[in-house]
């Protein structure tokens, strides 16, 4: 994945679910502990999201990432990317298909 898609998923995960740890997004988004550490590090100072913590019913610190309206906005123009790319990759591969049905015959 491409550092915006990576930004783009964990944009979106943390919209879903801002209580989710990096090991969490690590496992969902199938990329390494420390790419998603080195992503929410620089979402952060780029003012896309920001961190608050809390103590939990174990007495242990957990963070929790909030979308900024940066981040929102940023995250808008992200989808709009992966989707301008995805369908640029849907018409390549229906196309590269029907070329090989095309020699099938």
């Amino acid at each position: 994945m491409s550092k915006k898609q990576n930004q783009y998923q964990i944009l979106k995960s943390l919209e879903q679910d801002s209580r989710s740890t990096q090991r969490q997004l690590s496992n969902n988004l199938g990329v390494s502990l420390g790419k998603v550490n080195y992503c929410i590090k620089s979402l952060i100072e780029k003012g896309l999201i920001k961190v608050n913590n809390f103590r939990n019913n174990n007495n242990k610190i957990q963070y929790s990432y909030l979308l900024t309206p940066k981040g929102i906005e940023e995250k808008a123009k992200l989808t709009l990317d992966f989707i301008r790319i995805k369908t640029q990759e849907y018409n390549a591969l229906r196309q590269e298909i029907e070329g090989l049905k095309k020699e099938k015959k």
